[in-house]
Parts: structure tokens; C-alpha cells; sequence
């Protein structure tokens, strides 16, 4: 559920404050765990470490984050493949298939 237009967006005005204080483009990572946060376009080109439940992980603000929120680049969890006795047939298939064209693009730098 969308937060209401009359409202506005939710900007943490602490992480504003702090980015304010620092120079675009600095090196050090601002820590926050607001992954409600939107992200404005006056924190395009800083670095956050957003806090996913576990660790803080780094973000470089770009424009096409700007109206996003803080928390849609820290993923909570870590995907690990569907396995099965078909996923492994798939992959095998795949790489065979990847070490054909290797092979031909081979041969043909050799003509």
C-alpha cells in the first residue's frame, strides 16, 4: 500500500542532514537502517550502507534510483537455485552448449 499524495513522500531528514555535511562523490558509505526511506535527487552520487536484517550493504545512489525506496537495493534474503535432477540436465546442456560456441569462435579466429 502506497503512501497517501497529501502526505508526500517519507524522506528521513537525519540521513539528509548527514549526507548534506558530506562532498559528492566522497568515498565513505553513510550508515542507515530508514529502508523506508525515498530516495531523493539531492542524494544522487553519495554511497549508503543500507541495512538488510543482517549486514550493511553499499549502495551507490544513481539517478534512476531517484523515487525508489532505500530498501528495494538491500535484499533480505539470499536466493539459492531450485535444484532437482532437471535443473542439473538444464545446466549441463547449457554449458556444453557454451563451450560449442567457444570452439567456434575459436576455429574461426584461426582461419
Amino acid at each position: 500500500m502506497s503512501r497517501s499524495l497529501k502526505k508526500g513522500p517519507y524522506i528521513n531528514q537525519k540521513l539528509l542532514k548527514k549526507l548534506g555535511k558530506l562532498k559528492i562523490g566522497d568515498k565513505t558509505a553513510v550508515k542507515t537502517w530508514d529502508r523506508a526511506c525515498t530516495i531523493t535527487p539531492e542524494m544522487v552520487g553519495f554511497i549508503l550502507a543500507v541495512h538488510n536484517g543482517r549486514t550493511h550493504i553499499s549502495i551507490l545512489i544513481t539517478e534512476e534510483m531517484v523515487g525508489h525506496r532505500l530498501g528495494e537495493f538491500s535484499p533480505t534474503r539470499k536466493f539459492i537455485k531450485h535444484g532437482g535432477k532437471k535443473q542439473k540436465e538444464a545446466e549441463q546442456k547449457a554449458q556444453e552448449a557454451e563451450k560449442k560456441k567457444v570452439e567456434t569462435a575459436k576455429v574461426k579466429i584461426t582461419k
